[in-house]
């Protein structure tokens, strides 16, 4: 099935035209945002200069740290009375980073969600049940917006509460739903223990942390359902960059709207295909907020075969980041993003270990702090509170629930060199 085959389906030399125009015109926009006039002149370039595909590695590099220089909005291109909705990821400090969205930027997105899900296809008659956060995390509205687009009718479930999430898709008669991956295995369990079946489920489109073919067969063998992944970041609109088709080899990333480089994360030179490196994004439809050559973090390739299903290219499934962001049921967390909240609390020190467990199919993070010397007393009234003062603020400040462990000062482990804060025990997940 197909939303639009005539685009979904260009040739090579009508892709390559459609993507020099959009580029152009993506150039000259980002000429509105001070960073990027800057970022040209620093680097002897005109926009005129853009005159081909390959003139885009003249353009230098966008990062991460550069949309949080620009907080809370100017990274914008058009005055913020023409942007209508603002959402936002976590960054390494208190600061997110923030998107905006003019109306013709949540047109073409919800575009792109419907191309995707028209693509396994879903549409009219199917019921979607949407169990991710409806916040500032773009899962919710964006994959709401991009279903009711494809004809789905769409339950706005929101995340926990798990029976009643089993309730409403068996009440409702849910074909569809969207969740982490983990999520959906806690889900299968839940169902379990309640001794009932969720036989209308038919698909299931997984995405924000990484998950593996095995979870894959698992959630596919429990739920009864097909399991498709789903790749999306929120300063390239959120879900719907990427997506599988029901081949389920590799996710096709939609080049009408995003020029896809893949770098050595060590060098920046730009890798050919089926070598794997680091994901750059320039998207080729955004309004209020263009980018150019951003540096995703995340591991993949270009996959040179072309599908069966006759579209564009693939990009392989992620495996891995370049950085040091943990992805913890859908929520970005950093170290530098803890140390920042211990550091401003006398009662522990600087010194702090991280765990990231997978428990009951759900990721589960435990942080081992050091008491300051000032307030170890041993008591257990002094250490119950005090651990409790710390969750309360690293939850206040993730936007997610973490174990806290208040071990004695000095017996963390030291390092000579680069410091190791972080253990992952949740396995192999490629």
């Amino acid at each position: 099935m197909f939303w639009n085959k005539s685009v979904e389906t260009m040739g090579p030399a009508e892709l390559a035209s459609h993507q020099l125009k959009k580029l152009k015109e993506t150039v000259q926009q980002v000429q509105k945002i001070p960073f990027y006039r800057a970022r040209f002149e620093e680097a002897g370039l005109r926009p005129e200069a853009i005159q081909s595909l390959d003139d885009l590695q003249k353009i230098p590099f966008t990062k991460k740290q550069d949309l949080r220089g620009g907080y809370p909005f100017g990274f914008l291109a058009v005055p913020l009375s023409k942007v209508v909705r603002i959402h936002a990821t976590s960054g390494t400090t208190g600061k997110p980073t923030v998107v905006g969205y003019t109306r013709n930027d949540l047109e073409t997105w919800s575009d792109l969600i419907a191309r995707n899900l028209t693509m396994i296809g879903l549409g009219e008659g199917d019921v979607f049940q949407n169990s991710v956060n409806y916040g500032l995390f773009t899962g919710g509205l964006g994959l709401h917006a991009g279903a009711e687009k494809a004809g789905l009718t769409v339950v706005p479930a929101g995340t926990g509460n798990t029976r009643r999430q089993i309730e409403m898709i068996r009440d409702f008669g849910v074909t569809a739903i969207h969740c982490t991956p983990g999520y959906a295995l806690h889900i299968a369990e839940v169902a379990e223990e309640m001794g009932v079946t969720l036989d209308s489920l038919k698909t299931g489109i997984f995405g924000a942390e990484s998950w593996s073919e095995t979870m894959r067969r698992e959630l596919e063998d429990r739920l009864e359902l097909s399991a498709y992944d789903s790749y999306g970041m929120s300063e390239l609109f959120g879900p719907g960059v990427a997506f599988e088709c029901p081949e389920k080899d590799g996710l096709h990333i939609w080049h009408d709207s995003y020029l896809v480089e893949i770098i050595d994360p060590k060098t920046g030179e730009v890798l050919g295909p089926e070598e794997r490196g680091e994901m750059v994004v320039t998207p080729l439809v955004k309004e209020a907020m263009p980018l150019l050559r951003y540096r995703t973090g995340d591991i993949t390739m270009l996959m040179e075969d072309g599908c069966v299903c006759g579209r564009m290219k693939k990009i392989a499934r992620i495996t891995g980041r370049s950085d040091d962001m943990l992805i913890i049921r859908g929520i970005n967390v950093f170290p530098s993003q803890i140390e920042d909240v211990l550091l401003g609390l006398p009662e522990v020190g600087d010194q702090f270990m991280v765990y990231v467990d997978r428990k009951n199919h759900l990721d589960e993070m435990t942080i081992e702090v050091e008491m300051s010397r000032e307030y170890f007393s041993g008591e257990l009234q002094d250490l119950a509170r005090i651990q409790k003062r710390v969750m309360g603020v690293l939850k206040d400040t993730l936007e997610l629930r973490t174990t806290v462990r208040l071990v004695e000062p000095g017996s963390l482990p030291r390092f000579e060199g680069k410091t190791k804060r972080v253990i992952d025990r949740r396995g192999d997940l490629i």
